[in-house]
């Protein structure tokens, strides 16, 4: 069963389409990729699966037990975010906010949850750090804790390796890959095709409207 699904949907802003006719499924344990130039409307179509907007028309539909807010999600970064003036702790533990419900404080499991995914990240040592003074590596793998903290069952990360250096970028892939060989369901949007080609079990090109295995 999918547990996301487009159906002749279009995106796009004030009811004028920038993508039409797309269809796909992403069923649990995926690594999905949606690949294209920039500028071809691949954030557009990232922001109404998450609902950050409207459909133009068509639909999203969610199944097998995930709800829209129960996705994690690596957005790609300002340069005003990048100097965010807060440690690496308090930036993953917020990832936790979504399950805060009414109560205006983390719980010692939420706090637990937060250090379990520094850890998974490889960034114990970071995290008394503050945000701004790390590497941009380490600033994703700060943010890819951060969306763990939302979800056990699907990450979207929108070009979640723009601006590393190759060393840096393959690292990134290979924890990515390591999420999804463990249950994570992956949503990633990129431009590098032939790097997302040795990971995925689906691609769906947004110029061509279709979906390969």
């Amino acid at each position: 069963m999918a547990v996301l699904s487009a159906k002749e949907l279009a995106v796009g802003y004030e009811n004028q389409a920038v993508l039409e006719n797309i269809n796909f499924e992403i069923n649990a344990g995926d690594y999905f990729c949606i690949v294209g130039e920039n500028g071809s409307g691949k954030t557009t179509l990232m922001k109404t699966i998450l609902g950050l907007q409207q459909a133009v028309s068509g639909s999203i539909e969610f199944g097998d037990g995930l709800m829209k807010n129960e996705i994690g999600y690596l957005p790609q970064q300002s340069v005003a975010q990048k100097d965010f003036p807060a440690s690496v702790f308090e930036i993953v533990l917020s990832g936790c906010q979504n399950s805060l419900g009414k109560k205006f404080f983390y719980s010692k499991e939420q706090k637990k949850l937060a250090l379990s995914n520094i850890k998974k990240m490889g960034i114990e040592k970071l995290k008394n750090r503050c945000y701004r003074e790390l590497s941009g590596g380490q600033q994703q793998r700060v943010l890819l804790a951060r969306a763990l903290c939302a979800t056990k069952k699907a990450i979207l990360l929108d070009e979640p390796v723009a601006g590393l250096d190759p060393t840096v970028t393959e690292e990134m892939y290979e924890l990515i890959k390591q999420l999804n060989d463990d249950g994570m369901t992956i949503i990633m949007i990129s431009h590098d095709i032939a790097n997302v080609s040795k990971y995925a079990t689906k691609i769906y090109d947004v110029n061509e409207g279709r979906v390969t295995c």
